[in-house]
């Protein structure tokens, strides 16, 4: 039922949206040289990495002047990128990973590879579901940016403060995932996107005191 739900749902998206899609591609590959599309290198179920589809937000070869922790005031990210990354547009293209049953619509967020050679015995149970683009960790976590942003050292502080609440929510999640709960997920998701402001579930769900 997941699969097929993911299918109807990620074409139906991809239709309907390829209008703003078209538009977002031309706005990226006017503003500044490069691919429209940025093609990270990620770990998808059982650990197998798969290139994610992400529309381009910071300039060219971005990964070899800075680290994968990107705070809101990284001076790598474009003026349309600062935008799509608000409202979280840059993540549409995902829906094409989605089709080709490399993700689902909700899962874990995929990482990238050094931060999954991390994973203890027990957070490898994340790699036991496909990755998804939003999650309970997504939602809690939706200004990352903001949390990172004037921080000296944005790696360290993911890793310090936001990771490990990140991992405990997406175990908490592989461990009581249903149907009824992936609903429950996309209905909060819409609500943040929307409204820009976080649920009392959302509240809930954010880590505190860098657990």
């Amino acid at each position: 039922m997941k699969r097929l739900f993911d299918i109807f749902i990620s074409t139906i998206g991809l239709i309907v949206l390829a209008p703003v899609l078209v538009v977002v591609a031309v706005a990226i590959k006017v503003e500044s040289a490069g691919p429209v599309f940025y093609r990270g290198l990620r770990a998808g179920r059982y650990g197998n990495p798969f290139r994610i589809f992400k529309y381009r937000t910071m300039v060219m070869n971005a990964d070899k002047i800075g680290g994968p922790s990107s705070p809101a005031d990284d001076a790598r990210i474009t003026r349309v990128g600062a935008f799509l990354r608000r409202y979280k547009l840059d993540e549409l293209p995902q829906l094409l990973n989605v089709v080709k049953g490399e993700m689902s619509l909700v899962g874990p967020r995929p990482e990238v590879l050094q931060y999954v050679a991390m994973f203890t015995t027990e957070e490898k149970a994340i790699l036991s579901v496909p990755p998804g683009i939003t999650d309970w960790a997504s939602i809690a976590n939706s200004d990352e940016g903001k949390r990172l942003a004037g921080s000296p050292d944005p790696e360290k502080t993911y890793l310090e403060e936001i990771r490990p609440g990140k991992v405990r929510l997406q175990l908490e999640y592989v461990r009581r995932r249903s149907f009824e709960t992936d609903m429950r997920i996309l209905m909060e998701t819409c609500k943040v996107l929307i409204f820009r402001r976080r649920s009392p579930a959302q509240m809930a769900a954010r880590p505190r005191g860098g657990e």
